[in-house]
C-alpha cells in the first residue's frame, strides 16, 4: 500500500451477499442501538480486523499465528472454507525462521471437532503436560508449550474498550 493510498480518506462502496436473516439481524441491532445499519457493518469489519490484525503483519508467521486460529477454530471450516493446505501455506509459506515451522499434524487440529481433538491429544506424548478438562484450553496450552508461545503479546489484541472508542472516534469524524 503506497504512502498516498493510506493516508486517503475517501469511503468506497462495497457489496456483499448477506442472507435474509442477517440482513434483519443487523437491522434489528442497529434499531436497538439507535445507530444506522451502515455503522453497525463499519463496527463489525473494523472488529473483525482489529482481532486479525496479526494477518497484516509480515513479521506474523509460522507459530506466531497459531494463537489467533485457535481463537476462530470453530469458523475456519464452516464460514472462511479453509483447509489444511491452505493454512499450512498461511502459517508456513511466509515462514524464514525454523523455529516458527508449525507442523501439518498441528495445523489439522484446528480444523477437527472438539472430540477427535481430545483423542488426538491423547495419543501424542508432548500434550500430557497440559491436560485438561477443556478440549479448546488443552490445545491451547499444547501450542503454547510446544512452540513457546508468549501470551503477553496476545492480550492486548482483545481490548474491546479501546476498539468501541476508536469506533466511536471514527464515526463522530465520519459524520
Amino acid at each position: 500500500m503506497s504512502e498516498n493510498e493510506l493516508f486517503n480518506d475517501r469511503k468506497y462502496i462495497v457489496s456483499m451477499r448477506l442472507s435474509n436473516a442477517d440482513r434483519i439481524a443487523v437491522r434489528s441491532t442497529a434499531a436497538r442501538l439507535f445507530v444506522r445499519e451502515s455503522k453497525l457493518y463499519r463496527f463489525a469489519i473494523h472488529h473483525l480486523l482489529n482481532r486479525l490484525h496479526r494477518l497484516n503483519d509480515d513479521d506474523c508467521c509460522g507459530s506466531d499465528l497459531l494463537l489467533l486460529f485457535l481463537e476462530f477454530k470453530e469458523e475456519l471450516s464452516v464460514h472462511l472454507e479453509l483447509k489444511k493446505h491452505q493454512l499450512f501455506k498461511i502459517f508456513n509459506g511466509r515462514n524464514t525462521h525454523p523455529e516458527k515451522y508449525v507442523a501439518m499434524a498441528d495445523i489439522e487440529l484446528l480444523l477437527m471437532p472438539d472430540h477427535a481433538v481430545r483423542q488426538r491429544l491423547q495419543t501424542t506424548p508432548d500434550a500430557a503436560k497440559t491436560k485438561h478438562a477443556e478440549t479448546k484450553t488443552w490445545l491451547k496450552g499444547y501450542f503454547l508449550e510446544k512452540y513457546q508461545i508468549a501470551t503477553e503479546e496476545y492480550a492486548d489484541s482483545d481490548d474491546f474498550t479501546a476498539l468501541v472508542n476508536d469506533l466511536q472516534r471514527s464515526s463522530y469524524d465520519a459524520d
